[in-house]
């Protein structure tokens, strides 16, 4: 018999929060979300999700399914649209009392086909304003709003540094990196609340999840932690699907990008100053090279900075810019296709926690130039050309070097499929596994579940 207070249902079930999952076109945290719901999944999980999209309590019990797949669909934030007087009024008088997300249940009366891509889940439950809400409370009690769940997970896997803690779970906050507080240039972040906001992760989380060893060296060099409470999982992309032939990827490149196989060069993420895309634009006009590079990401912070050799440097449009194409957005599938085809995927970034993209691409059989600054290297180890991400010259002549040498990229595809091998999803879930049993273990309470988290990475 489990002990008192604990029931059935709860011990095998973990949550995970819909913060970044519900953000506009996703994020890189947003992708680390669909990834460790699917190893969640494959571990025989039942998964709770909490998102933070307003579907009103009083709503009808069957019209909240509808509601909440129009409010994803929205493909807002959370903080967009106006304020009401009477949300006003509330936020003015905001108590820190707990807040119970309704759960929303998903019949599959609502067609899904089309609609924003869901998480692994069980049971969905969802508070309008939720994130930014709990934000409001950090900054005016310095205390984390407290979230109950009718029946809780016994883990609950926060995706980012937010000030929310679950009632009777485990909390595990995962912090990603601590670019904010490196290379604060980099960042729009206000860099006070972000270094409290840590802290009091750090200090009231039951455990820190990060993604890899240069990020977890980085939260014990800023903050006085004990090292046991921090573990590396690492991250995982989520299967890519069969790849296709060879016709049919020239096909589809030439129907959706007038491009050819390995006829163009790309980068894909978003356009800011940590992205480093300014010196790479720079490194490429310098090889003069007839490929042409193609960069796929929205413009951020200080993006036009980093496209000013594109829009007319020194009075004038400079040669081997007209190679250079520019796409703000792309479906997932889409951008797989352009990944596949690469001659090369540049991702030259000044500071990575993890670096996403260097893994999608080595996943899908693209040579990867990159960064040896930051987690990059970690993660390529010697199956990508590494280059100082503020050596131009240097970024040059691997730019030439890939586009001139078969050899060399025949060698990185291979090579980057065996390295990728290394953050596959089941080594994921052999991870996320032994970091669950470890905590389980610890505590006294829940101890006793030990049995229901058997080995079935």
């Amino acid at each position: 018999m489990p002990p008192d207070g604990i029931s059935v249902v709860r011990r095998d079930r973990v949550g995970l929060d819909g913060f970044n999952l519900a953000l506009p076109r996703g994020t890189g945290v947003a992708t680390y979300g669909h990834a460790l719901s699917e190893a969640l999944q494959g571990l025989g999980r039942s998964i709770d999700v909490i998102y933070g999209l307003d579907v009103p309590k009083a709503a009808p019990e069957a019209l909240r399914e509808t509601l909440f797949f129009e409010r994803l669909a929205q493909r807002r934030t959370e903080a967009a649209g106006r304020v009401t007087l009477r949300q006003a009024m509330r936020r003015a008088f905001m108590l820190p009392t707990v807040r119970e997300p309704s759960e929303v249940v998903i019949s599959g009366r609502v067609v899904r086909e089309g609609a924003p891509r869901l998480p692994a889940f069980d049971r969905l439950f969802t508070l309008g304003g939720l994130y930014p809400l709990a934000a409001r409370h950090f900054r005016r009690y310095g205390r984390f709003l407290t979230v109950r769940l009718p029946d809780p997970p016994a883990i609950m896997h926060w995706s980012y540094p937010l000030p929310l803690r679950l009632e009777g779970a485990l909390n595990l906050y995962t912090v990603h990196d601590l670019v904010p507080l490196r290379l604060p240039f980099t960042t729009l972040d206000d860099k006070i609340y972000h270094d409290r906001l840590l802290r009091e992760c750090l200090a009231q989380g039951d455990h820190i999840v990060t993604v890899s060893e240069t990020s977890r060296r980085d939260i014990l060099d800023f903050f006085p932690i004990d090292p046991a409470r921090v573990t590396n999982t690492y991250q995982a992309v989520p299967p890519p699907g069969a790849a296709p032939g060879e016709g049919a990827l020239a096909a589809r490149l030439r129907a959706l990008f007038d491009l050819k196989p390995e006829g163009y060069f790309l980068f894909f993420g978003a356009i800011e100053p940590k992205k480093n895309v300014g010196r790479l634009i720079e490194a490429y006009l310098a090889a003069e090279l007839e490929t042409p590079l193609v960069l796929v990401g929205p413009r951020a912070w200080l993006a036009d900075d980093e496209l000013k050799l594109l829009e007319g440097a020194h009075g004038m449009r400079l040669p081997g810019a007209d190679r250079i194409r520019r796409i703000d957005y792309l479906p997932a599938d889409h951008l797989r296709t352009l990944i596949r085809g690469a001659r090369a995927v540049a991702f030259p970034s000044l500071y990575e926690g993890f670096g996403l993209p260097v893994l999608e691409a080595m996943t899908l059989g693209a040579p990867v130039m990159t960064s040896a600054a930051g987690a990059l290297a970690e993660v390529v180890g010697d199956a990508g050309c590494l280059v100082d991400p503020y050596d131009v010259p240097g970024m040059t002549q691997s730019l030439r070097r890939l586009n001139g040498e078969d050899a060399l990229r025949v060698r990185l595809r291979e090579a980057g499929r065996q390295r990728a091998a290394a953050f596959s999803m089941s080594a994921y879930r052999r991870r996320l596994w032994a970091l669950h049993a470890r905590l389980l273990d610890e505590d006294p309470l829940i101890s006793p579940l030990r049995e229901h988290f058997g080995d079935t990475a």
